[in-house]
Formats: structure tokens, sequence, C-alpha cells
């Protein structure tokens, strides 16, 4: 079959490719080797927010009495039905990927996508059958896994990726996290918060890395409260699986220290799934595991294009649908500006959530910036008080000479539904001062924003 666009894999960046390219007219088909949606629908984004739901609904019941509720007897968390309702979330959304594909009148072809020569595409499907199509334009979006590290291979079993650990069929009395990025943070607040006793290892010197120095310790603070044990600077050296338990050899600044633990859940970042696509064989350049693009996602060569975690930039699913939108609207003649990659947020969704964009306080420093830092702790605010979600602040970071809003740095309840508001005002090339001029209704989350960024400025009034 001929068409104008075939997109290889169907996550946020394939979907919506094939979607924005039926939109703009043309004949489009996606290749799929599982299930639609791909990774973040059906392992990753959405079925681990199901999870973390579940989470804090028994936390909620837990900690009823704060909020003047009664609850007879105590309540007990149903593994195996937590993990029943994630997975039906996910078929949920995958159903809705493939009424979207319906809707717009893309062709769906199941199996596994390889470039075959000049504007071919070879699909081989599950029973073995092998089909070839044809296209002016093809969009590899193949996407990621879990990555392994050769002293810590994964068994499936005893040592996990983020995978298994949504589907185990039991609950495990105790885990080891290795790497503390959104992923294994993600779930070391979840099985914490259900009993599970959980460790968490990271090899730099604070979790959640990526953030500002002040939330990564702020965060770490608050899990350490609620029970998890985290040892930053330290690293996995081997894991024994030969008896019951497994024991995990950690490398620390004391010495080695061995912790026993049910499960190891190998979080230590996402390996691009470049294996197989034909790049060698169609002449594809690509390095360290990253198709090579320029800034419209075209590689060099004619006609195929690549989005997603298999290219530059932040392996995240927004970002991989921004991509997918740039890269067909440029294919489509349409008048497009590259991504900024400076102005993504990155969103953690633990309790208290972590949510940032743009420079943390060290970079922009380090940048050259003269600024202006504001803080504004939830302690402070009415709407966190009655929530009673008064753990964390939001941080603000302005350049002192010309009030450019550098960045943002969140955390709290409800933080990774207020970034947005940043990320639009860095977009808009908005001042600090017009954001102490727009005025956030009262009582919320979001005025911690607006009193962050009056404190930088000496106006804060509710500190």
């Amino acid at each position: 079959m001929n068409y104008d666009v075939i997109v290889i894999g169907s996550g946020p960046g394939g979907y919506v490719a094939a979607i924005r390219a039926s939109q703009l007219g043309f004949k489009t088909a996606i290749v799929e080797k599982e299930l639609l949606g791909g990774i973040c629908l059906n392992w990753g984004c959405i079925p681990t927010k199901a999870l973390i739901k579940s989470a804090q609904v028994f936390e909620y019941i837990n900690h009823a009495a704060d909020y003047g509720i009664k609850v007879e007897g105590k309540g007990e968390p149903d593994f195996e039905a937590i993990v029943k309702r994630s997975r039906g979330v996910a078929d949920g959304m995958s159903k809705g990927v493939q009424f979207l594909m319906k809707k717009n009148k893309i062709d769906v072809i199941m199996g596994f996508g390889k470039l075959k020569g000049q504007g071919k595409v070879e699909v081989k499907s599950a029973d073995g059958a092998v089909s070839e199509h044809s296209a002016k334009h093809i969009i590899l979006a193949t996407g990621g896994r879990s990555r392994e590290l050769p002293n810590l291979p994964q068994d499936g079993k005893k040592v996990i990726g983020y995978r298994q650990a949504m589907t185990l069929p039991t609950q495990p009395k105790s885990m080891v996290v290795v790497g503390s990025g959104a992923i294994g943070i993600e779930f070391a607040y979840v099985y914490n918060a259900i009993g599970t006793k959980v460790t968490v290892v990271e090899f730099l010197d604070n979790i959640v890395p990526l953030e500002d120095e002040e939330v990564s310790k702020a965060l770490a603070r608050s899990l350490k409260k609620q029970g998890i044990n985290i040892m930053t600077s330290s690293t996995v050296e081997s894991v024994d699986t030969s008896g019951e338990v497994c024991k995990v050899n950690v490398k620390t600044a004391k010495g080695v220290e061995v912790l026993e633990a049910d499960i190891v859940l190998s979080a230590v970042g996402i390996a691009t799934n470049l294996e197989g696509i034909g790049l060698e064989e169609a002449g594809v350049k690509f390095d360290r595991g990253k198709v090579l693009v320029d800034d419209y996602y075209r590689t060099n060569v004619e006609g195929v294009y690549a989005i997603g975690d298999i290219v530059k930039g932040q392996a995240l699913a927004h970002v991989a649908s921004a991509e997918a939108i740039t890269c067909v609207e440029k294919i489509a003649g349409l008048h497009v500006e590259p991504i900024n990659y400076g102005n993504i947020p990155g969103c953690t969704y633990c309790s208290p959530e972590v949510a940032s964009v743009g420079y943390t306080e060290k970079a922009a420093r380090e940048a050259g910036y003269e600024i202006k830092v504001g803080k504004f702790p939830f302690s402070a605010s009415g709407k966190a008080s009655a929530a009673g979600a008064k753990d964390g602040f939001v941080k603000v970071i302005f350049d002192a000479k010309y009030g450019e809003f550098l960045g943002a740095h969140m955390l709290g309840s409800n933080v990774t539904e207020m970034i947005a508001e940043v990320v639009a005002a860095r977009k808009l090339e908005t001042t600090g001062h017009e954001i102490i001029k727009t005025i956030h209704p009262h009582p919320t989350m979001s005025e911690a924003l607006m009193e962050a960024t009056a404190e930088a400025y000496g106006e804060v009034i509710h500190l």
C-alpha cells in the first residue's frame, strides 16, 4: 500500500504525528508492534498515575481523622485490585487511541516496522507474515525501554524494570529502588504508601538530581518522613538473587552495605529502541543511541524523520507530542518555529509533587545572570492549610537586569497542574512585575506563584 506518511511507533509521538498528518490532508498509516498508545499510555505515564491515585486514596483513609472524619476499622490495600484498576485505565486510554485512528481515517498496521530502501517500510506481524508499504515521508517514533546496567541485569522477577513494577502478582514486603529520577521516586512513593518497606539508592548527591537543589533536599526530607530510606552518593555494585530474598551490595561513602529486599526495581533511565529498524541499511545516521536530526526532525536521509525518545532532548511524552506536530507541520510546508528545549516542564507525581521549568538557581548563576529569587512556602497558603497540604513551596528565579522569567521550581500538592502558567509566561516573555500584577484567584495553590514573585521583588504581602 502506498501512503503520504507512515509513522513507525504509536506512542505520544507517533500517534500525534499520525493524527496531525491526517488533519493536514496526508494519507497516513501507523505501524505498532504491540499496543496503540505505546509505553506512555500502556506502561508509563497513565497507569503509574492510576497507581499513585490508589496510594493517595489509601493515605487519605489512614489520615481521615485529620479532617474530622471517623472511619470504622482499618483500611487495607488490595494490591491485586489496585493493579487491576491501573490496567483498566491504561486499556481505556489505548482504546481511545484506536478510536482516534478510526476517526482520522488512519490505517493501523500491526507488526514490527523496519526501513526497507527508499521510501519503503517492511512490517513483520506477530504471526510472521511480512508486508511492504511505501510513503514519501516516514517518521520514526520507536520510543524507549527500561535501561539495564551491566551489574544489574533484569530477570523480570526479582530484578525488574518499570513495566513489571506495574503488574507484580503480589505486593512485596520490601523493595530497593535503584535510581531517583521521576520513575524511581514515583514507584518508591506508591509502594511505600501501601506498606512496602522501600529504600532508594541514588548515585548522585541528591534525589531527583535534575531539579533545583532546594527542591531535591526538601523532597528527600518529606519522603524520609513518610518512611522511605534514602541513600544518596551510593552505588549498587551487585545483586545476589540466589536466595529467597535479594541481597543488594551498595557501595556508600562509609563502605559496602548489604540490603535485603524481595524486589529490586532498576529505574536508571531509558534506552532507545533503535535495534532492527533498518537505520544502518537505510544509511540513517545515529550516535550514542540517538538518531541525528535537524531542528525539524529530518534525518540525513531524504524523506526519513525521527521524533521522541530516540532524538535529542528530554525523553518526555509531551516533548514527543510537540516534536510530532512540529515535524509534520514542517513536512506540510507550514511556518513552524523550532522547539525551545529550555522551556520544557518536568513533573514528578509523588506526594508532594515536583514541577519545574527553566533554569535552576545554580544554573542561572553559572550562566552569568544576576538574579532575583523569590520563595513562598505552602505553610503560608490558606488553600494549602484548608486542604491539609502545607508541605513544599514555590521558588521563582528572575534576571535582575531585565526581569526575564528564568525558571520556577515547585514542590507541593497539585503543582504539576500549576507549572503550565510559568511555561506560558516564559513563552510570552512575561516579566516578574507582570506576574505580580496578574490577579490570581483566592484561595488557590496557584497564588503561591504570585506571592513568590512578589517576594523576589520585596513586595510580598502574606509572609
